[in-house]
Formats: structure tokens, C-alpha cells, sequence
């Protein structure tokens, strides 16, 4: 699972008819300080999420399960939409 915050939504009327009726969203994945890295990516919304919200994804398999689309070309899902994290800085490897 990866944290990202949703940047923008995204329509395709032509698409794989796995994906019809499915919620699309541009994500960008998120450090811990929620300062972006990489790249952005397109992923199946499950839980509602709106533009500017931290969220949780999921990838491969995980996100068609999320998705209960077994045999879809769903290849990252929104699951989660992030309230608060804690982090424990001292805690952490640097």
C-alpha cells in the first residue's frame, strides 16, 4: 500500500468495458512530510475519494480484489481515505 493525495479525476469514454462505471482519479504518491515523489498514476476509486484528499492505494492484484473485479485491467485502487498519520520520526532509519 502506498499513500498519495488525489490531483485530478480522469474521463475516457473509450475504455476496456472492465473498467465501465468505475470512478477514475489521478493520484500522486506522497512521502511521509506529504511531499510529492514520482510519478502520478491513475487509480480505481472504491471509497469515494475527492480531489485534494490523502489517500491509501493498493496495486495489482490487491487493487482488483479491492475493485471486486477479478478479471478487470484494474491495476491500482483507491481503498482508504487517510484521516491522520502519526509518525515517530525518531523511530525511523536515517
Amino acid at each position: 500500500m502506498r499513500l498519495g493525495r488525489v490531483i485530478g479525476t480522469v474521463v475516457a469514454t473509450r475504455k476496456d468495458e472492465s473498467l465501465t462505471g468505475n470512478k477514475l482519479m489521478l493520484t500522486q504518491p506522497l512521502d511521509l512530510d506529504y511531499k510529492p515523489i514520482g510519478d502520478a498514476y491513475v487509480a480505481v476509486d472504491t471509497v469515494g475519494a475527492g480531489i485534494g484528499e490523502i489517500v491509501i492505494t493498493t496495486h495489482g492484484t490487491a487493487s482488483r480484489n479491492a475493485a471486486n473485479k477479478k478479471n478487470s485491467a484494474i491495476d491500482s485502487a483507491i481503498i482508504g481515505i487517510v484521516d491522520n498519520i502519526d509518525v515517530y520520526k525518531e523511530l525511523l532509519d536515517e
